[in-house]
Order: C-alpha cells, then structure tokens, then sequence
C-alpha cells in the first residue's frame, strides 16, 4: 500500500475526499473556494491585530523612555530651593506636568487600541459581507 506525502494541507486532503466521495451537485471547488477566502481573511485580520500589537508596544516604549528623560532633566536641574513656598511649586509643577503626559498618553494608546481593533474587524466584517453575497448568488443559480 502506497504511502500518501505527511505535506498535504487540509484544503488538499478535503479536496481529495469530496472527489473521491463522487457526491452529485456538490463543486468542492467552490466550497474550497469559499474557506480558502475566510481562512486568508481570518490570517488578515490576525495580521492586522499582530500589526496594532507591535505598533502599541513600540510606542509605549517610546513613551517611557520620554517619561524617564524628563525626570532625568528634572532631577538633574533641581536644587532644592531655600524657601517652602518654592519648594512646594516646583512639587506642583512637576506633578501637573506628569498628569498631562499621562493623560496624553492614555489617549494615545487608546487610540491605538482603537485603531488596530477596528481595522481587524472591519476586516472580517467585509468577509461575512462577501460571504452573505456568494451564498446568495449560489440561491439564485439554483
């Protein structure tokens, strides 16, 4: 008994089954067909999200690394001032300036998550739609 190769993919061995089974009225062609697109949509999609991901990840480094340079810079020109008055506003200063980069940041990582979630499903949204369209036009034919 011959050995059939370990390297097909399972678009072939469904593809060799639905010959073999020898059913009338069924195009395993087009069945394929129609998997082999919500397969690469669904790879799409994935990449898209991997591409968020890693834009996401890069940014926020990015941005970390600007947080620590400030407080470099910051800590580098403090000397502690003779009065509270001034030691206290240079307290406030610093803090209200590390809550609106926080808040920047927040914002932009929302956006960002925002962004890359929306093209993903916008992806598989455009499938399903192409979907619906195929399934349709196979009624029609009939």
């Amino acid at each position: 008994m011959a050995k059939q190769p370990e390297s097909d993919s399972f678009m072939d061995m469904f593809s060799r089954f639905g010959r073999d089974l020898k059913v009338p009225n069924v195009d395993v062609e087009v069945i394929l067909a129609h998997h082999r697109k919500n397969l690469e949509a669904l790879e799409k999609s994935a990449r898209a999200g991997a591409a968020g991901a890693t834009s996401l990840l890069s940014r926020q480094r990015e941005m970390l690394q600007d947080t620590l340079r400030e407080i470099t810079d910051i800590a580098q020109s403090y000397r502690a001032p003779g009065n509270p008055q001034e030691l206290m506003a240079k307290q406030t200063e610093f803090a209200r300036k590390s809550f609106e980069a926080a808040l920047k940041n927040a914002g932009e990582v929302a956006e960002l998550v925002k962004k890359s979630g929306t093209e993903s499903v916008d992806i598989l949204r455009t499938r399903i739609k192409e979907a619906m369209e195929e399934i349709r036009a196979g009624y029609e034919k009939k």
